[in-house]
């Protein structure tokens, strides 16, 4: 008798409006998966949950530029639906940082009769502050019973599908911007973590690195760099800076007068593509004479919602304990 499967879609979430984003910044800061500090606990969430709300009067005019809100949730709810015709068993999503979704979320997945939970995070590399944080939140807030039932793909970093998709929607730029692969730059612009992560045993920077030489191998031609975005606080992120790298692009630039930012990180366009890489990485670039392009994000391209339906066929599973940080 075959199991019944019940798949979860799992991302970030992001403000629907103006009045989620302090919410959306509070449940993120005080997130122990995403800052880590010697505080104890208590502390911590008192400190970052006021860094939050500060944060988020300053960052309003940032979605006002992008639309007044992340079009991250609409995206995932559609991209869950198209899903859905091409799975067999139900499909639910989960959004971590939208705390006004959790309650219909846990009650669903708990009146869930499956003898499976498989689970797809929207995180192609591995890291503790991602897919491992959603990991402990689901043990800290779903019965025990239902989380036993729960099986992830920890990552997909270098699985060829994944690679593939990324190609061709470089390949399908490039022509569609008339641009030849000789005169491009390819910055793959990854979302950062602190280097203590790396430090402690997190694969994140290794897994991203594989992914940017894979999709390489398919454009010789092309000049790459991987770089790392969206640092927060004083802390030492992974280097190079995105910011580093676009300030002096035109010293090693090799007279190629096009750099294409290749979402490598992000599956879905959300402020870190639509805001930070438009308003603080582009413009630097284009002060020095170079002309940058923005590829869109994975998001609902239909050759990547295949992709996903392979990956959940092909890919090994681990359960939900496997990913939780233990220090």
């Amino acid at each position: 008798m075959s199991k019944s499967i019940t798949y979860v879609i799992a991302n970030f979430g992001g403000p629907r409006d103006e009045e989620e984003i302090s919410p959306f910044l509070v449940e993120l800061l005080t997130d122990i998966d995403v800052i880590q500090t010697k505080l104890p606990k208590w502390i911590q969430t008192l400190l970052f949950r006021r860094v939050a709300k500060k944060r988020a009067k300053r960052i309003v005019a940032d979605y006002e530029m992008i639309g007044g809100k992340s079009p991250i949730f609409e995206d995932t709810e559609e991209l869950a639906a198209k899903l859905r015709k091409r799975l067999p068993g139900s499909l639910m999503t989960f959004h971590r940082y939208l705390p006004s979704t959790h309650s219909k979320f846990i009650q669903t997945i708990s009146q869930s009769p499956c003898d499976e939970i498989r689970i797809f995070p929207m995180f192609p590399q591995f890291t503790y502050a991602t897919t491992g944080s959603i990991a402990r939140w689901f043990d800290n807030n779903l019965p025990k019973n239902i989380v036993s039932k729960m099986r992830w793909i920890k990552s997909y970093a270098n699985h060829p599908y994944f690679i593939s998709v990324h190609q061709k929607m470089i390949r399908t730029f490039l022509r569609q911007n008339n641009l030849a692969e000789e005169e491009c730059i390819f910055l793959f612009s990854a979302h950062g973590v602190p280097k203590t992560f790396i430090a402690k045993g997190d694969v994140y920077q290794e897994e991203c690195e594989a992914s940017y030489r894979m999709v390489m191998r398919g454009f010789p031609r092309a000049l790459g760099r991987i770089s790392y975005q969206s640092q927060f606080g004083k802390e030492e992120w992974l280097r190079p800076y995105t910011s580093d790298i676009c300030a002096d692009i035109s010293t090693w630039c090799q007279d190629r007068k096009h750099v294409l930012f290749i979402p490598i990180t992000f599956t879905s366009d959300h402020i870190e593509t639509l805001f930070e890489i438009e308003t603080m990485y582009m413009p630097p670039v284009k002060e020095q004479g170079l002309i940058p392009h923005r590829v869109p994000a994975l998001t609902l391209n239909e050759e990547w919602i295949e992709t996903i339906v392979q990956i959940l066929h092909d890919q090994l599973y681990c359960n939900n304990q496997m990913l939780i940080r233990k220090d």
